[in-house]
């Protein structure tokens, strides 16, 4: 009974937040899913005015006007329309189809409804009904009418034909909206579409599996017409992905306009299937077929007649074997669509070998086949009894990867279509090309601003720490007297072994030289790595984490002393760790007496001739090793021993660095800078792999001499590709720059900063959730650990199991470290996604408790 209230009293808790942030502020975010139990297709055109409300109709025709057509259902959409009443692309197809099934003694139920318009447009269709007053909102018309063309004990099929918004001025959307009122956004159109896609087919009968429903979207204008927002088309219906049929131009300069189209939607992500030209006598078919390749098929109809008087029945008629032909292929691109989505689990896991992945663990039923992304979003295929496509927030970042938003991913794919386009691939040693140069001094004008002085590039973020432990072995060799030594004698043989100092939880990559580089761990045991032999000192470091609403240092017995006041280990806020003030206290007087004691040991040559020849650590977070926050006062003391000490310092920024943590670089928290650093992952914004090692002056000179054997032997042969410095020079600037990413903010200082994107009730909320033991917060970054027993904790741990499940289930793509569950956004991220995402977390979490907790009893 205790334990029924407790929960019920956090659910009245948890019900109170949701009131106090105003749920209805998260209706924009709400999750879309698309039905693909019948085939979808959106309509494009190349520009105005060349067809597509001919196209529709043809299609609806050959669908639905046939012998075997009874019981079919064919729904047309048309989002936006402008010119209306007098023009109406929705009622020229509901009229159009209605005389066909006459001129052709067939059977047809067919329906025509207009949804909302602008209040012009109202008052021009039913001016008894609207008057013209201030209001700038959209009119509910609410028109709808109908015709029936029945046969005695046959069953009609049916025609749905709908405008879903409209304006009165025979303008571009985006115009009509800002001249009429009635501004849509972009959220509301998309959802109002899929609400429209569901009802329009489901809550017909229509039966799945039987290819007895057909949907096709048409589009306004051309692909880059403007919506009533301002975005353009083909990005305002990007996260609908519906494969599309572009209507192309068949007159002269048509050409150009049809593939410029195509470029663009292929450019975006979208599939096209078909395209279709009017014959103008000019055969654009023949070029627009050698450019394609037999990738897309062309279809060309008859001219098409211009007296306004003519009916167009003829014209149907004779174009109905393209109409049919076209039909046909949109019917098999869906069925050889849905064969391999249904394919994928089990191919998946007959071919793939996952990383970090035990396959015994996957079933096929538990694999995600994820169809597409569009910003922070998965679009997922599910089947649960229908077939339909999902979103699901991408919660893992893409394995710490992504940051950009919709818009970005198409900045990122047409820079990098450039950069492909324009340099292929070229070596970088001896040479310079203008995406690395600019990247590179992006690079020391941002994350080694005022520290670093030269960019090495290399492929990923474990290849940038090996690169980087050469140059600190490099530096410290020089500079305690190893290199003059070694070069006097043999250059291939070595005098003494260098270690480094390291912590323990620590992670640098998984290639041979910086797995050495980590303390022991379930990665490096011989059952993973059998020549890992841990060349380092490696330090169990102080964490800081949030438990019942308080910041608190966690300490190793080590530090443990009766000379600590509360007030060394407890804090008010977060930003209180970060303080310099702290360098000052009893607590950081301990920190450096211990590191200084473990480096003496090391301070001359002993009889094994051992030496730590540099200090490795990833600054505040360590991320594969349970997201733990390091105390930065004690990775502060460790830099400034190292200093004392001569000993070369490298920052792990390949996770923390470009904003992951609300800072450009993680130094900017720490307070202090390296010698070398090391990036990747966010640098190009996720979307191809590429890594930097930043060095200073000073270790590049310890590589400059005569001798080519001086010089640093490493490299790749992808090193500075064009693709991946023109991705990550878009994205360092588009992260940083207010205009682009709303999140950035500046202080009094000038420094640049994430606003705060996790809610800090919310946060407070977990922190004293009875399931948890600790909770961090940083930037981007919020992750929480579950409460559980020492047997079921760890990297290995399958507590999380059940609670992933139910996350992925409400649209949070998760994947857990052992009981530590994440949440990580890109730096474009709004604060009101984040809340959505940990609003779901919670309310998870609270079931996954109950369900533990009764386990337990039984």
């Amino acid at each position: 009974m205790l334990l029924r209230r407790h929960h019920h009293h956090r659910l009245f808790r948890l019900r109170l937040l949701l009131l106090h942030h105003h749920h209805h502020q998260f209706q924009s975010f709400s999750t879309l899913t698309i039905p693909l139990s019948h085939p979808t297709y959106i309509i494009w055109s190349s520009n105005t005015s060349l067809g597509k409300t001919l196209v529709s109709t043809g299609l609806s025709s050959s669908f639905l006007l046939s012998p075997s057509s009874s019981s079919k259902k064919f729904l047309y959409l048309k989002p936006l329309q402008t010119g209306f009443p007098s023009d109406s692309d929705s009622r020229f197809l509901f009229q159009k189809l209605s005389s066909l099934s006459l001129s052709r003694n067939l059977p047809l139920f067919s329906s025509h409804s207009v949804l909302l318009s602008s209040l012009p447009a109202a008052k021009s269709f039913k001016p008894n009904e609207f008057s013209l007053n201030e209001s700038r909102e959209m009119c509910e018309l609410g028109f709808y009418e109908e015709k029936k063309v029945l046969e005695a004990g046959r069953v009609a099929p049916e025609l749905v034909s709908e405008t879903i918004y409209a304006w009165e001025g025979a303008l571009s959307p985006h115009f009509a909206a800002e001249r009429e009122g009635g501004a849509v956004e972009d959220s509301e159109l998309v959802k109002r579409l899929e609400t429209r896609l569901k009802e329009g087919l489901l809550e017909g009968g229509v039966e799945r599996g039987k290819l007895d429903g057909f949907c096709v979207v048409e589009t306004a204008g051309g692909v880059a017409s403007p919506g009533p927002s301002g975005t353009l088309q083909c990005d305002l219906y990007r996260p609908l992905r519906f494969p599309g049929v572009l209507v192309g131009d068949g007159r002269l300069g048509g050409i150009s306009g049809t593939i410029s189209a195509y470029e663009s939607l292929k450019l975006r992500g979208y599939d096209v299937v078909a395209i279709v030209i009017e014959d103008h006598g000019l055969i654009n078919e023949i070029p627009l077929k050698s450019y394609l390749r037999s990738r897309v098929p062309v279809f060309v109809l008859p001219p098409i007649p211009q007296d306004p008087s003519n009916d167009l029945m003829e014209w149907f008629d004779e174009s109905c074997n393209v109409f049919n032909s076209l039909k046909d292929i949109m019917l098999e691109a869906y069925l050889e669509r849905m064969r391999r989505l249904n394919e994928m689990p089990r191919k998946a896991g007959d071919v793939f070998w996952w990383p970090f992945t035990q396959h015994k663990l996957v079933p096929p039923s538990t694999v995600t086949v994820i169809d597409s992304r569009c910003g922070e979003n998965f679009s997922v295929y599910k089947v649960q009894n229908k077939e339909y496509i999902t979103q699901q927030f991408d919660a893992c970042a893409s394995w710490w990867t992504q940051g950009p938003d919709a818009t970005l991913q198409t900045e990122l794919a047409r820079d990098m279509g450039y950069a492909a386009a324009r340099f292929g691939h070229v070596m970088f040693p001896e040479n310079v090309y203008e995406p690395a140069l600019e990247c590179a001094e992006l690079l020391l004008d941002g994350v080694g601003k005022g520290w670093a002085t030269r960019v090495y590039f290399s492929d990923n973020g474990s290849t940038a720490i090996e690169i980087a432990l050469k140059m600190a072995f490099r530096k410290f060799s020089s500079d305690h007297g190893i290199l003059p030594e070694l070069l006097k004698n043999n250059p291939t043989e070595s005098c003494t072994e260098l270690m480094v100092l390291a912590l323990k939880g620590s992670y640098h990559g998984d290639t041979l030289g910086a797995m050495e580089a980590q303390a022991p761990s379930s990665f490096t045991g011989f059952l993973q790595q059998p020549w890992y032999t841990g060349r380092g000192l490696f330090l169990d470091p102080p964490t800081v984490f949030m438990h019942n609403g308080k910041w608190t240092v966690s300490l190793p017995e080590v530090f443990h002393s009766a000379t600590l006041k509360p007030e060394d280990t407890t804090f008010r806020s977060r930003d209180e760790i970060f303080l310099k003030s702290r360098d000052e206290s009893n607590l950081a007087g301990l920190y450096s007496l211990y590191v200084s004691q473990q480096l003496s040991q090391y301070s001359t040559l002993s009889e094994t001739k051992k030496q730590i020849g540099a200090l490795i650590m990833e600054p505040i977070i360590q991320g594969a090793g349970g997201m733990h926050m390091v105390d930065p006062l004690f990775q502060r003391m460790l830099v400034n021993e190292c200093r004392h000490c001569r000993i070369p310092v490298i920052f792990d920024e390949v996770f923390t660095g470009f904003w992951r943590l609300g800072v450009e670089s993680a130094a900017e928290l720490l307070g202090c800078v390296p010698d070398i650093a090391c990036f990747a992952k966010l640098m190009t914004g996720g979307i191809i792999p590429l890594a930097a090692t930043m060095a200073t002056d000073a270790i590049f000179d310890s590589f400059t001499g005569d001798s080519k054997l001086k010089a640093l032997l490493h490299g790749h042969s992808y090193s500075a590709h064009a693709m991946g410095c023109t991705a990550a020079a878009k994205s360092i600037k588009w992260f940083k720059d207010p205009n682009t990413n709303l999140n950035i903010t500046s202080e009094k200082s000038q420094k640049m900063l994430l606003r705060e994107l996790w809610d800090a009730e919310l946060v407070q909320q977990f922190s004293s959730h009875p399931s948890i033991s600790r909770v961090v917060t940083l930037g981007t970054l919020f992750a929480l650990e579950l409460q559980a027993d020492e047997s079921d904790a760890g990297y290995a741990s399958l507590y999380a199991r059940s609670l992933v499940q139910m996350l992925r289930e409400d649209c949070i793509y998760t994947r857990p470290l052992g009981n530590v569950i994440y949440v990580m956004c890109g730096p474009c991220t709004s604060p009101k996604m984040c809340t959505l995402q940990l609003l779901k977390l919670y309310t998870k979490l609270e079931e996954f408790t109950l369900v533990k907790t009764k386990m337990n009893i039984i």
